[in-house]
């Protein structure tokens, strides 16, 4: 199996689990000019989740969720508020922006994770 064939099942694996959690998935593999965000979602408070998959089928080179660094967070930030200006979402809408890591044999969910 290719990589982009497991980056897909993952960030579906992922989908069903935030949706499980109760989290309304908007949109999967959302792009904009300024980058991507794995899942987009809704909390039942209303606030839009930003949510980063981390995959690893082997520790040896780390936690998948320590691959989610400075520039990463950043380039997700921007491309959140991408998301809302071309959603016409208010600058005030509540965002948050998750993480949830993935290895072969568990799920962990990092809310608020930056």
């Amino acid at each position: 199996m290719n990589e982009r064939s497991v980056g897909s099942l993952t960030e579906e694996r992922a989908a069903k689990y935030l949706t499980e959690q109760g989290i309304t998935v908007l949109e999967t593999n959302y792009r904009c000019p300024l980058g991507e965000a794995d899942i987009v979602g809704k909390d039942t408070d209303g606030t839009i989740v930003f949510a980063e998959v981390k995959f690893r089928r082997s520790l040896s080179y780390g936690l998948p969720e320590e691959a989610v660094h400075a520039t990463k967070q950043n380039k997700l930030r921007r491309t959140a508020l991408y998301y809302l200006t071309e959603h016409r979402l208010s600058p005030e809408t509540a965002l948050r922006f998750d993480v949830v890591a993935m290895d072969s044999t568990e799920i962990r969910w990092y809310r608020d994770a930056f």
